[in-house]
């Protein structure tokens, strides 16, 4: 079996992939990069009943894989650049043999990734989970996802947001009427907390929906798969259905999108691609 861990800068990913198949992902959440990898490997290998030579190779990726400087128990170990992993695991996961791979986690990365390995980073924006998070505490003392998602429920954007039909009542070419124009661009004095935490998460999904239509246009493609821990959010599909009535794309959420990188990570290994030996 080999490991993919994918370390980040709130949470920590880890999954097996054994006989080309991903095996037992796991997510656990520690402050410190290396307390959250060593949780992460020990949480994995007792849940499976694992020895530690059942693990053949163990590859790490991630902004807090360069705090590892030494194997993982002594086990051969490997370091992936990032976005490599993101594209391997979005197209591994998607069943795609070229796509836009979208990946959602504090801020957001966009790559273009082919089944013959090659991987482009595309670019990237700071909106991401930590934008809803910041976002939702300032204006709504709310600190988790969980809370934000669960007050956004029955939320009305039409008390936050400013349509096209609230500006012209004209038919407008390729911009349905119920077309975002503004985010909180007619934020009411009547909007309740219910509202205005929709209107956080339709402004977070919009703007990554949008640019990750733009990289598509750009690059010629119409597949473009979600991945990362804010593929968990339920409202964003119908956020991302309702860019798909506006431009030419399809947007995939792959079972176990949150694990991409982490399995991208062990299927660099497994496919002979490039990484670094620690």
């Amino acid at each position: 079996m080999i490991l993919g861990i994918d370390i980040g800068g709130s949470t920590t990913k880890i999954t097996g992939f054994y006989e080309n198949k991903i095996i037992s992902p796991i997510l656990v959440r520690a402050t410190d990069p290396i307390s959250s990898l060593y949780g992460a490997f020990g949480k994995f290998v007792t849940v499976n009943n694992l020895q530690l030579t059942d693990i053949s190779y163990v590859m790490i990726t991630g902004v807090g894989s360069s705090y590892v400087k030494e194997r993982i128990y002594q086990i051969p170990t490997g370091k992936v650049e990032e976005f490599y992993a993101i594209g391997m695991g979005g197209l591994f996961l998607s069943g795609l043999s070229s796509a836009i791979i979208v990946s959602m986690g504090t801020g957001t990365a966009f790559v273009k990734a082919e089944k013959n390995g090659i991987v482009k980073h595309l670019g990237g924006t700071g909106v991401g989970g930590g934008t809803l998070l910041g976002l939702s505490n300032r204006m709504l003392n709310i600190r988790h996802f969980d809370d934000l998602i669960g007050m956004a429920r029955g939320g009305n954007l039409e008390n936050v947001d400013l349509f096209i039909k609230d500006i012209t009542n004209k038919e407008i070419v390729g911009l349905p009427p119920e077309s975002t124009a503004s985010n909180f661009g007619k934020i009411s004095d009547l909007a309740t907390k219910t509202d205005i935490a929709l209107g956080i998460i339709n402004l977070v999904f919009q703007v990554i929906g949008v640019m990750s239509v733009f990289a598509a246009r750009t690059d010629g493609t119409k597949d473009i798969v979600l991945t990362g821990n804010l593929t968990n959010v339920p409202q964003s599909r119908d956020i991302f259905d309702g860019l798909t009535k506006i431009h030419p794309v399809k947007f995939h959420i792959p079972e176990h999108a949150e694990y991409a990188t982490a399995l991208g990570a062990a299927i660099v290994y497994a496919s002979g691609g490039k990484f670094t030996e620690i």
